[in-house]
């Protein structure tokens, strides 16, 4: 069928002209839409070059381009390790690189009289890293935790790094394997209650708001700093902060940054002669600075305009990090970009050390990391780099049966088109900013490495379309970061899944995720802990979910209904119906697997979550074929409240809800009991 001029334009820019919907029917995508987000891209014009800016080589493929035009070229390929080649080839012909190229990142360079045309050349293994204990068979175990929802005795209102690493060590002691964590992305800290982790400003920065204060030796030396710190207010402030049942997060960050500034003063006078702090400096160059740059001027313009959030909302002049006035700004306030400088310091120090001290107790994947799909609208990444990001346009998802109107998750999507011009540098800066320090490294929405829905700014979801990636050179370059940095993959496929991704998935080592609540058969019936596969990793729910107790006795159901979500007649009841079955079939498998004993009760209806049916959901999940399980701490204390629903943004208090023990009480005799069972199960097979 020959396509329109518009049809064919969207195509070769990689929008979908069509989708498969939530009823299984295909859905046309509107002129408006495709004529809106071409608006949008970066699509190449011009003459092509003879080769592509970038080509990407995994496992075994043919290692072969070919130059187009006319004539003869020269060519010459650098490695990464410095080795040189060249040679001749006419336009049109096959080049053929060097056998045995290693694995890497290396230059092609391609002359014709005075032109010449760069072309970077990815060589990258077929899957990614896994440890030695899961290539050998073994499945472990850890804890899937939210840090901010820690309690100790030491914090300060918000669960930190010196919480993560106590953390590490009860785990360990108690046979986990591995701690999993929300997204520890850079936020706001002059303006703290816009919390979500899946809203960064940066993915390739730390949320200054988890350094522990309490290992800071230059706040520990400052005399006004300890006067602050004796003082009644601040012992109050405190004391309220840390006792509250949600995290108070104006209240932490206006503690935590008057300790920090403290803590600078002291230290400011070193700060030239630390030959570390000044070579972390060096290597975050310029994306570093703005960040710092964004963070200062936003405490600064925070003070006046309280309500104001991201930069879309500054004078015209500021809005973006290259302009005069932003630049004028820097060159006043040196002192303040390295103060913000130094916290992403003391944070990826802190952070490290958590990892070293995973490493000391034995963990074979010891922390893992969460790599949120995108920055915000109003972010420092989007004010830094407005090319790569598209701000005409917002990532969700299009209409299914539970969201009708579909979802916009207001995050601007990244240019397919401007990565590959750039030779994937953006992808490889960011996985290696989140693959460092850390056993594993979870992808939300792992679909986007295949395909994002883009809608048009302003519009609602359902005026969106599919935009695809270069599925295969990102998967490449991710086996490839992963195997350097000894990190195995995570990929959240949960939801609507294209079947064209799932192998590739699976081909590339990347683990599944499997929640226990959605893992059912055609009939409803659930599945069996030998029906998991092993590439995966199990678990009862997740953030966005209820918490096992929330499930089973359908408060996410009584709490979304005083929330307004449920629009339309029958909605709840149908929802209750439903999960009325999802009980009788979930007690049905316990009772199947041999995880309840045959003597209790057969009919959910009724039956609470006593602490026998805790354990006997725990010790299920620890059989399951999943190499790795992860557990949830509030599933161990009982408890029933979310710590974020979906679809709510000031109806709830999302990203706040804190664990309802601290560090030290956590693991009484009943989590024992719970903990022990789960070792069991993860050693018998």
């Amino acid at each position: 069928m020959t396509l329109n001029k518009l049809d064919q334009a969207a195509q070769d820019a990689g929008i979908a002209l069509r989708f498969i919907n939530a009823h299984g029917e295909p859905e046309t995508i509107s002129d408006t839409t495709k004529r809106a987000l071409l608006a949008v891209m970066e699509t190449p014009s011009g003459k092509a070059p003879p080769l592509p800016p970038v080509q990407v080589f995994a496992a075994r493929a043919k290692r072969q381009l070919t130059p187009q035009g006319r004539g003869a070229f020269s060519w010459q390929l650098e490695t990464e390790q410095g080795k040189q080649f060249s040679g001749d080839v006419q336009g049109g012909e096959v080049l053929t690189l060097p056998p045995r190229l290693p694995q890497g990142y290396h230059q092609l360079t391609l002359h014709k009289g005075r032109q010449q045309w760069q072309t970077r050349i990815i060589i990258a293994p077929r899957r990614c890293y896994l440890p030695e204990p899961l290539e050998q068979g073994e499945k472990r175990w850890g804890a899937l935790v939210q840090l901010y929802t820690l309690r100790s005795e030491n914090n300060w209102g918000i669960g930190d790094f010196g919480d993560l690493k106590l953390m590490l060590e009860q785990i360990a002691a108690h046979g986990g394997d591995f701690v999993g964590l929300n997204p520890l992305h850079a936020l706001y800290p002059s303006l703290p209650e816009h919390a979500s982790p899946y809203s960064p400003t940066s993915r390739r920065w730390l949320n200054v708001l988890y350094i522990d204060i309490n290992q800071l030796e230059d706040f520990q030396h400052s005399k006004e700093g300890q006067r602050w710190w004796k003082s009644a207010k601040t012992r109050k402030a405190l004391e309220r902060a840390r006792a509250s049942e949600f995290v108070d997060y104006s209240a932490v960050a206006e503690l935590k940054l008057a300790a920090l500034r403290f803590a600078w003063q002291n230290y400011q006078p070193r700060a030239a002669d630390d030959a570390d702090f000044q070579q972390f400096i060096l290597e975050g160059a310029g994306h570093l600075r703005y960040q710092a740059a964004f963070d200062g001027i936003l405490a600064e313009r925070s003070q006046q305009h309280p309500d104001e959030w991201g930069w879309a909302n500054w004078p015209e002049g500021w809005r973006n990090a290259l302009l005069p006035e932003v630049q004028q700004w820097c060159a006043e306030h040196e002192a303040e970009i390295q103060f913000w400088s130094w916290l992403q310091w003391l944070a990826q120090q802190q952070f490290a050390a958590c990892w070293q001290r995973s490493q000391q107790l034995g963990m074979a994947v010891g922390l893992y990391r969460d790599l949120a799909v995108g920055v915000a609208q109003g972010s420092a990444e989007t004010w830094q780099d407005p090319e790569l990001y598209k701000l005409g346009a917002s990532v969700g998802a299009p209409p299914d049966r539970l969201g009708p109107q579909g979802q916009n998750w207001c995050l601007p999507p990244l240019d397919p088109h401007v990565m590959r011009a750039r030779g994937y540098q953006p992808f490889i800066d960011l996985l290696r900013a989140n693959m460092r320090d850390c056993g594993a490294l979870r992808i939300d929405h792992v679909m986007a490495l295949l395909r994002l829905w883009w809608i048009p700014y302003g519009e609602s979801a359902d005026k969106g379309a599919y935009v695809a990636y270069p599925v295969h050179d990102l998967l490449a370059i991710l086996a490839l970061e992963s195997q350097r940095h000894r990190c195995m993959v995570i990929g959240e496929d949960l939801g609507t899944v294209p079947q064209e991704i799932v192998s590739l998935l699976r081909n590339s080592g990347i683990f599944s995720w499997k929640v226990l609540f959605f893992e059912q058969h055609g009939d409803g019936s659930y599945r069996q802990p030998q029906e998991y596969p092993r590439q995966s990793i199990a678990s009862a729910s997740t953030h966005d979910l209820p918490t096992l107790g929330g499930f089973w006795h359908a408060d996410d159901l009584t709490l979304g209904d005083k929330l307004g979500i449920y629009a339309g007649d029958g909605v709840l009841q149908s929802l209750q119906q439903q999960r009325v079955k999802q009980k009788q079939a979930l007690l049905d498998a316990l009772h199947q697997a041999g995880s309840l004993p045959a003597r209790s009760g057969k009919r959910a209806d009724g039956l609470a979550l006593s602490p026998a049916l805790t354990l006997a959901f725990h010790r299920y999940l620890a059989c399951t074929h999943s190499a790795l399980l992860g557990l949830q701490p509030e599933d161990w204390l009982g408890m029933s409240s979310p710590v974020n629903v979906p679809g709510t943004v000031n109806e709830y208090p999302n990203w706040r809800r804190k664990l309802n023990a601290t560090l030290e009480t956590m693991f009484t005799l009943e989590v024992q009991k719970v903990l022990k069972v789960v070792n069991e199960g993860r050693k018998a097979e």
